[in-house]
């Protein structure tokens, strides 16, 4: 198929998984502030994002974007905006028991956090550089034109992925049965979400 050293990047490929970043705060701030339903929602929202950046490494726009300045400022800036629009819209919420309670059992609000995962990691070109430079290293020589191996490779990530936010989503999830106990506790934890967010967002903003 194209791949060499395959365990090595299914090791590789957890470690960076469980190293924590935005996407890893995303599905944490939804198991804990939503419950279960949502956090696991968020999980396959990101790693439906790790999807598209695979088929856009197999069919070379990747490279196209590392190599525009205009292409990755465009993609960075749209992410940015969009990661501080989630932290302003979840530091103004206020939750109480009857509102988390409602959210939780809400289908519209679970396929919400799906598409927010979606976009969060679809829109950070950070991502895309990380899959070109780290894919090619287990794909042999005479198959880099080749998709296939790309798409393997993107794949066994995605799997990965969604394994190791759905374990952090059930062990999240336990304290969601606490702020549900208590509605200051909610409305703390979205300040905080709220500012982390914000805080990313301007941190992307400013990324080179």
């Amino acid at each position: 198929m194209g791949v060499e050293n395959f365990i090595t990047f299914m090791i590789s490929a957890l470690l960076f998984i469980m190293t924590p970043g935005l996407d890893t705060f995303f599905v944490l701030n939804k198991s804990i502030a939503q419950g279960k339903r949502s956090g696991i929602h968020a999980a396959l929202g990101v790693n439906m994002g790790v999807l598209t950046h695979t088929l856009f490494a197999a069919l070379g726009i990747s490279v196209l974007l590392a190599k525009s300045a205009f292409a990755f400022a465009g993609v960075k800036y749209l992410g940015a905006a969009y990661i501080i629009y989630l932290g302003v819209t979840t530091y103004r919420k206020k939750s109480d028991i009857a509102d988390l309670e409602a959210r939780t059992e809400d289908e519209k609000n679970v396929k919400s956090d799906f598409w927010s995962g979606f976009l969060t990691n679809s829109l950070n070109p950070k991502v895309a550089l990380f899959f070109i430079a780290f894919f090619p290293q287990f794909i042999a020589v005479n198959e880099m034109q080749n998709p296939v191996p790309y798409v393997l490779l993107g794949i066994t990530y995605a799997i990965i992925g969604v394994v190791w936010y759905i374990i952090l989503t059930l062990c999240a999830s336990i304290f969601s049965s606490k702020i549900k106990g208590n509605p200051n506790a909610g409305k703390l934890l979205n300040k905080i979400g709220g500012l982390a967010f914000i805080a990313m967002g301007i941190k992307m903003a400013f990324s080179k």
